[in-house]
């Protein structure tokens, strides 16, 4: 939960630390991602039994699935250390070659979005990663000289939610890449109870079902929903979480059945009660709704259209059928986008328009 109200997936200050306490330690705590667990347990014990590093891992995939809890599982799997940086952080080569240099053996190098590194350092990284070598350049221009240090072997673990942001030759130079897939119900019923023994938290069957039915297949949400409905409960019930108590708690928050929040209901409200269904491009949907487009596109639409309740077409967003009757409107005949030649052309021309 957002500090504007907003459910998103993406992590902020304030409740790091609380999901830092529910995340698990060890992989056999880790909920769900069968496969991707699975191969990751083979992966380090076969490095440990050849007393050598893991080859470098890969973790793609949505916010909030457990990327940063995986690599800090790896990290503690082998016993190691972990040093933990993100793609944006490193602005320099030499701020990488700094890092590198002061990995002890063993260690864990965790980089988020790794595919925003910058490119002077993604190309030193690429020696590091082969060879456990780096080439600082001193001076410039024909004095300038490389000086070759060596690095201790190390596992880099890199996370991306925009996997195909990545350069081919990065990726090439990681040994295993998984991709986490959203939770099912299930798996975030089991997730809400191992975090709602955690927190000391009384939660009952239902009122954990209610809850993981709202969190869009995602466990960061999921726990920051249980947060919210426990103050809820605390606050205007008898302290435990049941359905009834997490609907209304729920209520509160905006946060309907299906787990949308009030800027996804404004988004799909825009579209069909001012733009008729659609289609309509970005900026002009961003400005209906009072937002920025890249908080529309990035924030909103991948669990609309994941959904079934938006659709995004050449000529731009179109409400679906589901997204009509989801906010109680009878849907128009015909469907508009498109292939509707009668569909109005709502969208705009500017460069940043689909």
């Amino acid at each position: 939960m957002t500090g504007d109200g907003l459910v998103s997936a993406y992590v902020n200050e304030e409740d790091r630390d609380a999901e830092a306490s529910v995340r698990p330690k060890r992989l056999a705590d880790f909920i769900a991602q069968d496969r991707v667990r699975d191969q990751l347990d083979l992966l380090l014990k076969g490095a440990m039994r050849r007393g050598s590093p893991p080859d470098h891992i890969l973790l793609s995939g949505p916010p909030g699935l457990g990327k940063t809890s995986l690599a800090n599982i790896v990290a503690a799997e082998l016993g190691s250390g972990i040093r933990v940086t993100s793609g944006p952080a490193i602005e320099r080569s030499g701020d990488l070659a700094a890092i590198l240099t002061s990995l002890a053996e063993g260690d864990v190098l965790f980089i988020d979005e790794i595919h925003r590194i910058a490119r002077p350092a993604e190309e030193l990284l690429y020696s590091a990663m082969e060879d456990f070598r780096v080439d600082v350049v001193v001076g410039k221009g024909p004095g300038a000289t490389a000086i070759p240090l060596d690095v201790e072997p190390f596992t880099l673990v890199g996370a991306t939610t925009r996997s195909g942001l990545l350069t081919g030759p990065m990726r090439d130079r990681f040994g295993f890449v998984a991709h986490l897939d959203f939770y099912s119900p299930q798996d975030l019923e089991a997730l809400l109870h191992r975090s709602a023994r955690i927190l000391g938290v009384p939660i009952t069957d239902d009122g954990a079902a209610e809850i993981a039915g709202r969190s869009r297949g995602t466990p960061r949400i999921a726990n920051r929903l249980l947060r919210r409905v426990r103050d809820f409960a605390e606050v205007r019930a008898d302290g435990v979480v049941t359905r009834e108590t997490a609907r209304a708690a729920l209520t509160v928050y905006d946060v309907d059945a299906l787990g949308l929040d009030r800027l996804d209901r404004a988004v799909l409200t825009a579209l069909v009660d001012s733009f008729r269904g659609g289609p309509v491009g970005l900026s002009t949907l961003a400005v209906a709704v009072g937002e920025q487009p890249d908080t529309v596109e990035e924030v909103c639409e991948p669990f609309l259209v994941r959904a079934g309740l938006l659709a995004r077409t050449p000529r731009g967003r179109v409400a679906t059928e589901a997204a009509w009757r989801h906010l109680g409107r009878t849907p128009p005949n015909g469907t508009f986008g498109a292939d509707n030649p009668s569909a109005p052309d709502l969208f705009s021309t500017a460069p940043d328009e689909p």
